[in-house]
C-alpha cells in the first residue's frame, strides 16, 4: 500500500517531538555507522529515509509559519531552527559518514544503478561542502556559523512581514480612488464614523493596484517610499550574512562565497555567469532604451520609480488599446485553478480530484495527482492573501516519491502558494494576467517534484536537481498561459460564462513582451548585484556602492537615494538563490528551447511536451539537467532562444 502523509503541526508538543526524532536519529546513525560492511542498502538507503522522515516532520510547522503566521508559530520556528541546524551541522560534519559513503561509492559503482550513483556522489559532494575533512575547530566554528546563519535568515523575513503587515495609507477623498479597478478598490473599502474609506497597504494586490492605476502622484510615492524602505533594520543583518558566508567560504577554502555556491550548480563559474548575464545585458540595453522614450512620451513630466507602473499602464492601452481589468472578469481564479488542471490532463495526462479534508485555513485545498488512472502524488493549493500569510508565490516540496527499505511505495506531496486577491461571499477573486502567470509557474515547480518516480528520495522530484536549472519547469509551463489554445480553456467570463474573445487574446500576446528589454535590465539588475556582493562585500556601505555602480548600467529611471531594495531581497537573505539569482535567467534559456520545440510541433500533439514528462519531469534529480536536457533535445541549449521569447532583437 502506499502512503500520504496528514498535513498536522502541535505547536504544543513540536520542540518535544522534534528533539525525540534526533535523538533517536543520531542512535540510528550510531547504528550504522557500527556495521562491519556498509553497502548501500545497509547504510546509504535508512541514511536517506531518517533524513526524510525529520524533514517530513519539520515542513510542516516551516509551511504554517510562513502562511498562518503568528506570535505561537514565530516562537516554535525560531526554536526549532538552532536544533535542526545543530544537528544537520554535525551529521554533515561527520568524517565516518563522510568515508562510509566514499567507501561505498568506490566498492559499489560498478553495479549501482544511475539514481543510486548520484545519491552517493552528492552526499560525497555535500559532505565536502560542509567541511567534513576539516580539523575539529575549524568543524566547531563552521556550526556556529550555520546556526547563526539560520537564525539571521528567519529573522530578515520576519521583519519583511512585520514591516509590510505595519504599514496602511488611508484615502478618504472618492478622487484618489478614482480610477482604480472596482475590484480593488472593494477590497479597500471600508466605513468609519459614517465616512467611506480606502486603505492601501504593502500587500503586494493592495499596493500594485495603487501603483498601476492611483492617478493621485503624492500618494504612489508615500507607497513607494514605504516599500522600498521596508524593514531597514535588515541593513545590519545584511553585513552579518555576508560576513558569515564569506568565513565559511574560506574556512572551507573557497576564495569567497560564489566560487563555493557554484560547485554544485550547471554553470562552471563566476566568468561564465558574468558572461552569460553581461551578453544579456549588451542585447537589451538599446531596446531597452526606446522602450523608455515611449514611457516617457506618455508621463507629462520626468519619469520617477515611483511613476512607471502608472505610465506603463497609460502607454500599454495606448499601444495595444488592452486594459488588464478587462482581462480579470475572465480570470476568476477557480475556473483559472481548474481550466489549469484541464490543460496539463490534455498536455500530460494527469488529473486532479479533490480532496475533502481540514487545512490550515478554510480556502486552502487539497487534490489527489491521478497518472494513467492511478493515484500518483497529492498538492496543496493555498491562492489567497492575508495578514497572516508572507508575501509572493512559491511551491514548497514536502514528501518526495521513494521506495524504503522494505520496498513500500512513498508518494511526493506539495504546496503552491500564491497571494492573489481575497474572495469574499459577494465578490469572486478575480486574477490579473500577470497572476495566472504566476500560478502556471508555480505548478512548473510542483509538477517537476510529484510526477518524479525516482525510487531514491534524495534525487526524487526536485531533490537533487542544481539549483540553476531548477525554474526551468516552471518557466516552461508559464509560458503556455499566453497561448490561445489553453487560455480558452479556463478564461470564462465569471457572470457570463462567454470564452474570452479572440480580439482580447491577440492584444494579450501581442502586450506580453511590453516594456520587456526594461523588464530584463532590472531581473539582470538583481542577478548581478547577487554575485557581486558576495564576491566582493560585506559591509552595508560596499553593498550600496556596489548597488549604486550597478543602477548606471541597468536603471534607466534615477532610482531615489532612500530606495533600500536591498533590505526586502529575500530570495537571497532569507531563501535559497544566494550568489544563484541568476538560476532565473539560466533556466530561462532551457525553458524557452523547450518551449518553441514543443510550439513548433503543435502544443497537443507535441511529441517534446510528452518527451519532456518521461524525461525532465520524471527522471527529477536522478541525473545531471545537463544531461536530461541533451536527453530531452538532443543538442546543447540554445541561448538566441530566451531573447527571442522576451521580444528583445
Amino acid at each position: 500500500m502506499s502512503k500520504f502523509l496528514t498535513f498536522k503541526c502541535d505547536l504544543e508538543s513540536f520542540i518535544q517531538e522534534l528533539n525525540k526524532i534526533i535523538e533517536s536519529n543520531n542512535k540510528e546513525v550510531e547504528s550504522l555507522l557500527k556495521q562491519e560492511t556498509k553497502t548501500y542498502l545497509s547504510f546509504v538507503k535508512p541514511m536517506q529515509i531518517i533524513e526524510e522522515d525529520l524533514e517530513n516532520f519539520f515542513t510542516p510547522l516551516s509551511h504554517l509559519d510562513s502562511v498562518n503566521n503568528s506570535t505561537e508559530t514565530q516562537k516554535v520556528y525560531s526554536d526549532s531552527l538552532p536544533i535542526i541546524t545543530e544537528y544537520s551541522t554535525k551529521l554533515s560534519q561527520n568524517i565516518d559518514i563522510y568515508n562510509s559513503y566514499k567507501e561505498i561509492f568506490e566498492n559499489e559503482k560498478e553495479t549501482l544503478n544511475y539514481a543510486q550513483k548520484r545519491v552517493v556522489e552528492l552526499n560525497i559532494q555535500h559532505f565536502e561542502l560542509s567541511g567534513a575533512h576539516l580539523d575539529t575547530a575549524s568543524k566547531k566554528r563552521l556550526e556556529e556559523i550555520n546556526i547563526r546563519k539560520s537564525e539571521l535568515s528567519n529573522d530578515f523575513s520576519q521583519n519583511l512581514l512585520d514591516a509590510t503587515n505595519a504599514f496602511e495609507y488611508i484615502i478618504d477623498n472618492e478622487e484618489d480612488v478614482d480610477g482604480i479597478p472596482q475590484s480593488d478598490k472593494e477590497s479597500a473599502k471600508f466605513e468609519e464614523d459614517g465616512v467611506i474609506k480606502y486603505k492601501f497597504t504593502l500587500q503586494m494586490p493592495s499596493y500594485i493596484a495603487y501603483m498601476t492605476y492611483g492617478k493621485n502622484r503624492e500618494i504612489r510615492e508615500k507607497l513607494y517610499k514605504a516599500y522600498v524602505t521596508r524593514a531597514p533594520e535588515n541593513a545590519k543583518l545584511i553585513d552579518e550574512i555576508l560576513a558569515l558566508k564569506d568565513e565559511m567560504s574560506k574556512l572551507l577554502g573557497f576564495e569567497n562565497y560564489v566560487a563555493y555556491s557554484l560547485v554544485s550548480k550547471m554553470a562552471k563559474d563566476d566568468k561564465e555567469v558574468l558572461g552569460f548575464l553581461n551578453n544579456l545585458l549588451i542585447n537589451s540595453k538599446e531596446q531597452a532604451a526606446k522602450e523608455l522614450i515611449e514611457l516617457q512620451n506618455v508621463a507629462p513630466q520626468s519619469l520617477q520609480s515611483y511613476d512607471t507602473a502608472f505610465y506603463a499602464e497609460i502607454l500599454k492601452k495606448e499601444q495595444y488599446d488592452i486594459d488588464e481589468e478587462e482581462y480579470r472578469p475572465y480570470f476568476e481564479q477557480q475556473s483559472v485553478v481548474n481550466g489549469m488542471f484541464t490543460f496539463l490532463d490534455k498536455l500530460f495526462g494527469i488529473k486532479f480530484v479533490a480532496i475533502n479534508e481540514n487545512l490550515w485555513d478554510e480556502k486552502a485545498l487539497s487534490y489527489e495527482v491521478h497518472v494513467s488512472g492511478k493515484v500518483r502524488a497529492k498538492i496543496f493549493l493555498d491562492l489567497e492573501a492575508r495578514e497572516s500569510k508572507r508575501g509572493g508565490a512559491w511551491m514548497h516540496n514536502w514528501q518526495a516519491h521513494y521506495r524504503d527499505e522494505k520496498d513500500k511505495e512513498h508518494f511526493a506531496s506539495a504546496f503552491v502558494v500564491c497571494n492573489f486577491p481575497s474572495s469574499t461571499p459577494s465578490s469572486p477573486s478575480l486574477l490579473r494576467h500577470d497572476d495566472v502567470v504566476t500560478l502556471f509557474h508555480e505548478m512548473g515547480h510542483a509538477i517537476h517534484h510529484l510526477l518524479s518516480s525516482v525510487n531514491e528520495n534524495e534525487v526524487s522530484g526536485v531533490n537533487g536537481v542544481e539549483w540553476d536549472a531548477v525554474e526551468f519547469p516552471s518557466q516552461f509551463l508559464e509560458n503556455f498561459a499566453y497561448e490561445p489554445e489553453v487560455l480558452k480553456i479556463f478564461a470564462l467570463h465569471h457572470e457570463t460564462k462567454e470564452v474570452i474573445p479572440n480580439q482580447m487574446i491577440e492584444k494579450l500576446v501581442k502586450s506580453k513582451n511590453f516594456l520587456s528589454a526594461i523588464g530584463m535590465l532590472r531581473q539582470l539588475e538583481f542577478s548581478i548585484f547577487d554575485l557581486k556582493i558576495h564576491t566582493d562585500a560585506t559591509k552595508e556601505q560596499e553593498v550600496q556602492n556596489i548597488l549604486d555602480k550597478l543602477r548606471e548600467d541597468t536603471a534607466l529611471v534615477k532610482t531615489p537615494e532612500y530606495n533600500k531594495f536591498q533590505n526586502g531581497f529575500a530570495h537571497i537573505f532569507a531563501g535559497g538563490y544566494a550568489a544563484g539569482y541568476y538560476s532565473y535567467k539560466w533556466a530561462e534559456v532551457l525553458s524557452a528551447d523547450a518551449f518553441y520545440a514543443v510550439m513548433d510541433e503543435g502544443v497537443f500533439d507535441s511529441k517534446t511536451a510528452q518527451n519532456y514528462f518521461n524525461i525532465i519531469l520524471n527522471y527529477g534529480g536522478a541525473k545531471s539537467m545537463k544531461t536530461l536536457f541533451k536527453e530531452l533535445m538532443g543538442r546543447e541549449a540554445d541561448t538566441d532562444k530566451l531573447l527571442r521569447l522576451n521580444g528583445i532583437e
